[in-house]
């Protein structure tokens, strides 16, 4: 929960973010909601009916073939005879020539020829309609992908609208191909005055706002990509660093969030470092850099849906989010897709839970084999296996509470252990 506005929250000592107090977390009321007046401002014109509006219904004259026309002034709507095929220009010349106040003789005459037309025509309306379906079948791109029996998430939760389960698979399948535009690279040779080390703090203090706020996990990893996407495309210095951070995580915060922290929020965690006109300028500057395409997918959201295919547990699936979460602060890293990457952290969870590795299902749903994975598993070993830094802990911290099953106190898995859980030889789904 975002912390009340007005007041500011008590600090912990050593730390700048601050420690959200009791009353910050209880749910606020709503004010009285104001019915708006239906009636218009002064000056504005009046409401029109919104049918005619659409659809000029009051322009429109329906004809009915057969039925006798009241008397009185009717409009021809002129009509391209070189539209018209040869066979109807004759009567199409004599229909237009036809004046509404004719005899009752003429009319009847009208509608004799009317009549005729109608059965020259059923024919064609006939042939038309035993036209076989199969002359207007569905495009091979746009038809649903078959998903096997033993491949299928989602019937289960055909009751619930909210989990999407008819279109779940096509999602992610999309997210997956989105990857391919947000792909980066080590960007750090374009920063003079940046380093890996500076970045790795500035995520880690992130995790700390993240948590002291209750920010979602789809906020942290959000504000990580935007981020970096920033970095790779303009040069910053390092005393604006941090600026760059809290107003990534702003901005996710806008995109994730229910309730959002306000800019006096991240101007507090800041410690007044920065002015609220320097908060919103970088805001601008960084949506200009990235397009305002900021819907960038998170491995975050893939782990969850790779978890789901083989039911891991809560304590499993948070063993794959702390691999995750510690990714993120290593620079070798950003260069990895963030289904590749959610993949690996989630093999590496079953293998130390002893839960098999990786399986046809999970192949299916992610489109990776083991091969694909190796190399990443071997960076995600190589980085938890190093000696912890002092300065860097908000995430072992985090992760070694209860709430998080204690998942940062389990002894990383041998790697022999998972050479041999990527050694099988991929099985290609059906």
């Amino acid at each position: 929960m975002p912390v009340l506005r007005g007041k500011k929250p008590a600090v912990t000592a050593g730390s700048r973010i601050p420690k959200l107090t009791a009353a910050a977390t209880e749910n606020q009321e709503e004010g009285p909601q104001v019915k708006r007046s239906s009636s218009p401002p002064h000056g504005a014109p009046k409401k029109r009916t919104a049918f005619i509006d659409i659809t000029n219904a009051h322009k429109v004259q329906i004809s009915i073939p057969g039925r006798k026309k009241e008397t009185g002034k009717r409009q021809v709507k002129k009509t391209s005879s070189a539209s018209v095929p040869a066979k109807n220009q004759a009567n199409l010349k004599k229909s237009s020539s036809v004046s509404s106040e004719g005899t009752p003789a003429e009319k009847e005459k009208s509608d004799a020829e009317e009549e005729a037309q109608r059965d020259v025509e059923a024919p064609v309306e006939e042939l038309v309609a035993a036209t076989p379906p199969a002359v207007r079948e569905v495009p091979a791109h746009l038809q649903k992908q078959v998903i096997p029996k033993e491949f299928d998430i989602d019937s289960e939760d055909t009751e619930d609208c909210y989990m999407c389960p008819e279109y779940a698979k096509d999602i992610f399948d999309y997210l997956k191909k989105r990857e391919e535009k947000f792909v980066l690279c080590n960007y750090m040779p374009k920063q003079p005055t940046l380093n890996p080390e500076m970045r790795a703090i500035l995520i880690d203090w992130l995790v700390e706002v993240q948590e002291n706020f209750e920010l979602y996990h789809e906020t942290l990893y959000l504000a990580v990509k935007m981020m970096d996407h920033y970095l790779s495309k303009t040069p910053v210095h390092r005393e604006l660093l941090q600026l760059v951070g809290s107003t990534t995580m702003l901005i996710a915060s806008k995109f994730e969030e229910r309730s959002p922290p306000c800019v006096d929020d991240f101007l507090y965690i800041c410690d007044d470092a920065y002015k609220r006109e320097e908060l919103i300028s970088m805001e601008a500057s960084i949506l200009q850099a990235l397009s305002f395409d900021i819907n960038i997918p998170i491995p975050y959201r893939f782990l969850r849906r790779y978890a789901k295919c083989v039911n891991a547990g809560m304590d499993t699936l948070t063993l794959a989010r702390y691999y995750c979460e510690m990714s993120l602060m290593e620079m070798e890293m950003v260069s990895e897709r963030g289904s590749l990457l959610a993949s690996a952290c989630l093999l590496m969870a079953l293998v130390t839970k002893d839960l098999g590795g990786w399986s046809p299902i999970l192949q299916f749903h992610s489109g990776y084999q083991t091969s694909d994975l190796a190399p990443v598993v071997q960076k995600l070993h190589a980085m938890l296996s190093a000696p912890p830094d002092d300065k860097l802990k908000s995430i072992r911290n985090k992760y070694s509470h209860k709430v998080f099953f204690e998942v940062a106190t389990l002894p990383l898995v041998n790697i022999d252990v998972l050479e041999k859980a990527l050694s099988p030889r991929d099985v290609t789904p059906p």
